[in-house]
């Protein structure tokens, strides 16, 4: 699908859109890191778009004591795929999560 022709206006909107919503993770992702927002939390609010375009290993890693080893690991035994989004999560394997991590 080719990108739409867009206005130099247009196109700054986007990218101030975008770096907003980077921020807004980046921010999550601290909240996360330091205890003051919980695994089940950020589940709960997974229609948010913020969280649900957020990678699950992004996520896993934002955990306190959670790394990219530990992220990979439960991601690889409940057959998570490295690149899958919150939103994009089966149901099962959203239920598997929240029984390890929730």
């Amino acid at each position: 699908m080719a990108l739409p022709d867009l206005t130099d206006e247009q196109r700054k909107d986007a990218l101030k859109k975008a770096a907003e919503a980077r921020q807004k993770r980046a921010a999550l992702r601290a909240q996360i890191k330091a205890g003051d927002v919980t695994f089940a939390v950020v589940m709960s609010r997974s229609d948010d778009p913020i969280v649900a375009r957020m990678k699950v290993s992004t996520l896993l890693e934002s955990l306190p004591g959670y790394g990219k080893a530990k992220a990979a690991k439960i991601m690889e035994e409940l057959e998570i795929s490295g690149s899958r989004r919150v939103q994009g999560l089966g149901a099962r394997q959203r239920e598997a999560l929240m029984e390890r991590l929730g």
